[in-house]
């Protein structure tokens, strides 16, 4: 079938997209690997967005947000692009299900979380590693656990695990976390949070669950071993483009380049949201890009 426009990716930019596109009177599909909501769908707490309901949790958020897509007229298919022809006037998109063809493509699949590439990283994901905030944080009550990051989205769930843990420590690399000053403010006032700057987690051990951890320091490379069995670890060190299948568009650093009109490269092709490079990566600035994709493919 040929669609007018085809959007990979259903967080808040393709949503937003979609949206504004079936509003122009286009026939409009969006493609998502997984659930609606992308990233933003997994966190514990959505802040600074406007008009969020109170105690606005990104799986309430990436509920609404399908609710409104789907109330729309927007068509959301499962399934996982494998390969993309975007060259030519009608762009041809594979998936694990099969092919779909349109003639305008918005890309707005986001990012994937970037892991540490450490000892037992991957060995324990899952059984104390890697772990999700709003999905594993009760499992910890009462634990220790330990948050990698200090940038906002980081501190954000560090503050909402903190409710549950006996003890939490935030674990960043620089001289002091890199959050905005209500968050830092937050933090301070939380009593059972604890702050190990210029540091890294630089392992971590055991068998059924997290045993151990490795934290080097960044002053002086020493290396301290904490014996801490069945604690939570819950990484937030940023997120990588997932442009590994858009080998024909100019990237920078891994981002797709665009204009004010979120063009890409190649004619029919936008981007839209944390896939794109730019400066600020925000709910509010996913939708914005994924309203100016979709308007201006419409229009194209």
């Amino acid at each position: 079938m040929l669609y007018d426009i085809l959007i990979i990716g259903a967080g808040p930019a393709g949503i937003s997209a979609g949206i504004y596109a079936v509003s122009r009177g286009k026939k409009t599909l969006i493609l998502e690997q997984s659930q609606v909501g992308g990233i933003i769908g997994k966190v514990s707490t959505v802040t600074h967005y406007t008009a969020l309901v109170p105690h606005e949790t990104g799986a309430t958020f990436a509920a609404r947000m399908k609710e409104q897509a789907l109330c729309a007229g927007v068509e959301i298919a499962y399934e996982k692009v494998t390969a993309v022809d975007l060259a030519g006037d009608i762009k041809t998109i594979s998936t694990d299900k099969g092919v779909h063809q349109a003639r305008r493509v918005i890309l707005a699949n986001g990012g994937t979380p970037r892991k540490l590439g450490i000892p037992g990283e991957d060995a324990l994901d899952g059984k104390g590693m890697g772990m999700n905030a709003a999905k594993d944080a009760a499992a910890y009550t009462g634990k220790s656990i330990y948050v990698v990051g200090g940038a906002d989205g980081a501190v954000k769930e560090a503050l909402y695990l903190a409710s549950f843990a006996k003890q939490l420590t935030i674990i960043h690399f620089e001289d002091q976390l890199g959050c905005i000053a209500e968050f830092r403010q937050k933090v301070a006032a939380t009593g059972n949070i604890t702050l190990r700057l210029a540091s890294r987690l630089h392992g971590v051990y055991g068998r059924e669950q997290v045993e151990r951890l490795e934290i080097a320091s960044e002053r002086d490379g020493s290396i301290e071993t904490i014996e801490d069995p069945g604690c939570g670890v819950f990484v937030y060190a940023g997120v990588l483009p997932n442009t590994d299948l858009y080998t024909g568009l100019a990237l920078q650093d891994g981002y797709i380049l665009t204009n004010d009109k979120m063009e890409a490269s190649l004619p029919g092709v936008y981007a839209a949201g944390d896939i794109r490079l730019k400066q600020v990566r925000q709910v509010s600035t996913a939708v914005a890009d994924g309203t100016i994709a979709a308007i201006n493919a419409a229009l194209s």
